[in-house]
């Protein structure tokens, strides 16, 4: 057997909106020495849909109220204004995910990799090289994290209300589960023990699972 084949070298989170994700992505990237897949999506997935930022920011306050709630979840999880959107007068919500589905899939060719949500524990579920974590946090924890980026408590509230909600909708429209799938994941962490405690404990876990799938030399 290829050990490459068993070796966990696809680290994929997923997350509760405000669990810290960023912050634990780019850390495990770094401590890993892997390349890190978050807002790098989002701009290949603009740049395979070819629609120009001016454009983007020209549609945006007239488009369908739900998909443009969708393009926000995927586009705007960071909460960075600059990330480039759809034209979604020309890109519907079916040509969107088929999109995310092939970035997300040409990404996982290229390990050793951390990617961060975008749908990629289901479109990567039939692989046998990835790591699946799911993080999550209480609402209060979420709702401080979140204000301290966005500095305005009712607009820190609506998101921590509503995009998991939009997230749960989009996974089971396209994918046919509950979000999150807890099936999907190797481990589900609460972030509220602290970010050093989550980081450690997802390292020790995937090393743990490599140990044991790594084949006896001969």
């Amino acid at each position: 057997m290829n050990k490459r084949d068993v070796m966990k070298q696809i680290l994929v989170i997923d997350r509760e909106f405000g669990a810290g994700c960023s912050m634990v992505a780019e850390t495990l990237a770094r401590r890993l020495n892997w390349k890190l897949f978050d807002d790098a999506l989002s701009e290949e997935i603009a740049r395979l849909a070819k629609i120009p930022v001016e454009v983007c920011k020209k549609r945006e306050e007239r488009t369908d109220p739900l998909l443009q709630r969708l393009v926000n979840l995927i586009w705007r999880g960071s909460l960075d204004p600059t990330l480039p959107s759809p034209d979604l007068a020309v890109l519907d919500t079916d040509r969107l995910v088929s999109i995310i589905q092939k970035v997300i899939q040409q990404t996982a060719e290229k390990p050793p990799c951390v990617i961060v949500g975008r749908g990629a524990p289901y479109f990567l579920r039939g692989r046998n090289d990835t790591f699946c974590v799911f993080l999550y946090a209480s609402r209060d924890l979420r709702f401080r994290r979140v204000l301290k980026r966005v500095g305005n408590k009712a607009e820190a509230a609506r998101l921590v209300d509503t995009m998991d909600e939009e997230r749960r909708k989009f996974v089971k429209r396209y994918f046919g589960h509950e979000w999150p799938n807890r099936h999907l994941f190797h481990a589900m962490l609460n972030t509220g023990v602290g970010d050093d405690i989550t980081i450690e404990t997802i390292l020790d876990l995937m090393n743990a699972i490599n140990r044991t799938e790594e084949p006896r030399r001969a």
